[in-house]
């Protein structure tokens, strides 16, 4: 009979405890945990947004995955919304890249930082919005499919390509405005809660005028090229438009709870149509992503 030394039962007895570590539940994900990575990055090579387009709105079933509310991350409570309808809000943006590049989502996919996509903390995902750069005027409209972003009073965290087609990616942060769209069965969309298009939709001006004392006056109809906190930038891109397109146009000086800010117009238009003639005109012409909106003469 073989005989074994009398220490094996201790192996067995330890293995077995190993083992027992080893099969036991995994914690609960951590929405944070990508935040412990002291430095994103941006890719090596310099990607080209210029023929990136848009996420393009669908309708998606309700998900369970990434919705559960409330959810903890380091210690403070967060709440996920029951609808995005009507949802706006104005606040930072930062991005985030490679080092992210490849690992799932908080409702698992996958992230792509080439995609335009986003993470927030408390819109329903998957879910649409359009982010519009406050300090250039320049949207894009990303899919919300992550949870985040936790540093601060961060409002949201866009991939690094949607960062990059609203030109702050080498800035790191922007200030933003949030807009969801939602999408119903019939294919019908909404942008903060008013009929949307998925195009060129005139905004209302409350929704981009960083709460301006805005003079009464006869509304009027403008593309918005731009915004500026100095005159002078604002100034450039007044006289380049001179150069493409004749229709009046105007710096418009407001004066917001953030400070001065001198905006970029092409208008007044009589009626959206012509508007939105002389928005595709001005974009064919290299003059990037516009705002269709309503403003005060």
């Amino acid at each position: 009979m073989t005989q074994f030394p009398l220490s094996l039962p201790l192996v067995i007895v330890a293995a077995l405890i190993l083992s027992g570590c080893a099969s036991s539940p995994p914690p609960e994900t951590d929405h944070s945990s990508r935040y412990t990575i002291s430095q994103d990055r941006a890719p090596e090579d310099d990607f080209d947004v210029s023929g990136l387009g848009d996420a393009r709105p669908q309708y998606e079933a309700p998900r369970s995955a990434g919705n559960k509310s409330p959810y903890t991350v380091w210690g403070k409570q967060y709440t996920v919304m029951d609808s995005n309808h009507g949802y706006v809000e104005r606040g930072t943006a930062s991005w985030y890249g490679e080092k992210f590049h490849g690992h799932k989502t908080s409702n698992g996919e996958v992230f792509d930082m080439y995609e335009m996509s986003a993470a927030h903390k408390s819109l329903r995902i998957p879910g649409y919005a359009r982010v519009t750069n406050l300090d250039n005027g320049r949207s894009v409209i990303v899919r919300v499919n992550d949870r985040g972003p936790f540093h601060g009073d961060r409002l949201i965290d866009l991939s690094y390509a949607a960062a990059k087609k609203l030109g702050y990616q080498g800035k790191g942060t922007a200030r933003v405005e949030v807009a969801a769209i939602t999408v119903e069965k019939d294919g019908t969309m909404t942008l903060a809660g008013r009929p949307f298009s998925g195009g060129g939709e005139p905004v209302p001006l409350e929704k981009v005028a960083d709460n301006a004392d805005v003079s009464s006056g006869a509304s009027g109809l403008f593309v918005q090229l731009g915004s500026f906190s100095s005159r002078n930038p604002a100034e450039v891109l007044l006289g380049k438009a001179r150069g493409v397109i004749e229709n009046p146009m105007r710096v418009r000086a407001v004066d917001t709870a953030s400070g001065r800010f001198h905006r970029v117009q092409v208008g007044p238009f009589r009626n959206p149509d012509e508007a939105r003639q002389a928005q595709a005109r001005l974009e064919n012409r290299g003059f990037g992503q516009t705002i269709l909106l309503t403003d005060s003469h």
